[in-house]
């Protein structure tokens, strides 16, 4: 929302959202756009209805609620409001919608989890869903000592897989979910592609977090692992030149990218205190930057357009970064806030890289190291190696990752 990403108060989830600079506001109110929300905004704070919004619905926590004389699947409610500002909006003005599914978020407080639609149970009926390979009892007794029985994450593996059985009827159900939501948004492409619009229109499709299936002994999301982290983008995107379509890339966009990529379709600049980079910049010939090092990524920082790219790390040669004027970054600093309390949901901090991985859990001060590449499942924690390499590679990940830590804390106006 506001392509930035400390908007987190220490380890505690405390959100500061000012309200004139938020995507839909700067949409509205310095491109002429008509602004849309429908689903789960997902934020603790008030938003400004008329700075931010045309069209407004927030729905959350709940898979079928009676409203009226209907009873309302969550997603088929999503789609209803998403067709009704589609419908309604003003036609002469281009449009921004956000369609947030509450889907496939699981509904806390009830022991069936996942509740899809009813048309949907007979998908997957006859399927067996793979078990991930870490979700094993030697893998959660590797996680860190302080992840107890009452860290939330395991507390919903119980609610979820602790099973085969269970594992089995949870994944269905999640999966009919996810299915439910595809078919909304080819419901929604259609009402694009009947009015002519489709065409003239940048589509993004992703989700806020990833999330364990079991993996590690845990359930949901919160923390450094790849299953947390990682989460799908799909963009359909009118300027996309011919050669990318239908292609893959496995550069490493974040959240903060998506703010700058929607305002630069819509003609903005990003504010200088926005973190992201404008991603059809990987897609588009005239535009196309590449991840790889180059000599010139090894000096010192320098200014863009009101914001600053950091030097690159001090290992590697100018392999490490977070990206240049022609260069996409190669890694990335990530971070999640303490919720409740640190034995509930603890803070996470992590410097990512494609061939390592750092992690830092600093309610504990206690420090994790995966070579990624080698034990995609982060099963072998490196962090007390004798390995004269791994020693070498944890002090310049440490360091490197003080450093953006630092930078993503600061005031500055820099692109991570």
């Amino acid at each position: 929302m506001l392509g930035r990403g400390r908007t987190v108060n220490g380890t505690q989830m405390m959100f500061e959202v000012p309200q004139n600079e938020t995507i839909y506001s700067l949409l509205k109110q310095k491109a002429n756009y008509t602004t849309g929300h429908a689903g789960k905004l997902g934020l603790w704070v008030p938003m400004k209805d008329k700075l931010n919004f045309d069209f407004f619905v927030d729905e959350d926590g709940w898979h079928y609620r009676q409203m009226g004389n209907k009873m309302w699947h969550i997603t088929e409610k999503n789609t209803a409001d998403a067709l009704r500002f589609l419908t309604t909006r003003d036609k002469s003005r281009p449009f921004f919608l956000n369609v947030a599914y509450f889907a496939t978020h699981a509904v806390d407080g009830d022991q069936r989890q996942y509740l899809p639609q009813n048309q949907s149970m007979s998908m997957y009926e006859n399927d067996t869903i793979p078990i991930p390979v870490t979700a094993t009892e030697e893998a959660w007794k590797k996680m860190p000592e302080f992840f107890g029985e009452n860290n939330e994450g395991r507390t919903r593996w119980r609610w979820r897989f602790d099973t085969p059985e269970k594992h089995q009827s949870m994944m269905k159900n999640y999966y009919r979910m996810a299915s439910e939501v595809d078919t909304s948004v080819g419901i929604l492409l259609d009402v694009l592609r009947n009015e002519g619009t489709l065409n003239n229109t940048l589509i993004i499709f992703t989700t806020d977090n990833g999330n364990f299936h079991a993996e590690h002994g845990l359930a949901d999301k919160w923390y450094p692992h790849q299953e947390s982290i990682r989460v799908p983008l799909i963009i359909k995107d009118p300027r996309m030149s011919p050669e990318f379509i239908g292609t893959t890339n496995d550069e490493f966009t974040l959240n903060i990218d998506l703010t700058s990529t929607i305002l630069s379709a819509a003609g903005l600049e990003p504010l200088p205190s926005m973190m992201g980079r404008d991603m059809s910049v990987l897609y588009r010939k005239n535009m196309a930057i590449h991840g790889s090092a180059t000599a010139q990524a090894r000096r010192a920082t320098h200014s863009v357009k009101g914001r600053q790219f950091v030097a690159p790390a001090s290992d590697g040669d100018g392999k490490y970064h977070s990206g240049t004027e022609t260069k996409w970054r190669t890694e990335f600093f990530y971070e999640h806030p303490m919720h409740t309390n640190k034995d509930y949901i603890p803070a996470s901090e992590a410097l990512v890289r494609k061939d390592y991985k750092y992690f830092y859990w600093p309610n504990f001060k206690h420090e994790q190291l995966f070579d990624i590449r080698n034990d995609p499942g982060e099963m072998n924690d490196l962090i007390n190696s004798t390995n004269p390499e791994h020693i070498t590679k944890l002090q310049d990940m440490r360091k490197r990752f003080l450093e953006l830590k630092m930078l993503a804390n600061s005031d500055m106006n820099i692109v991570l």
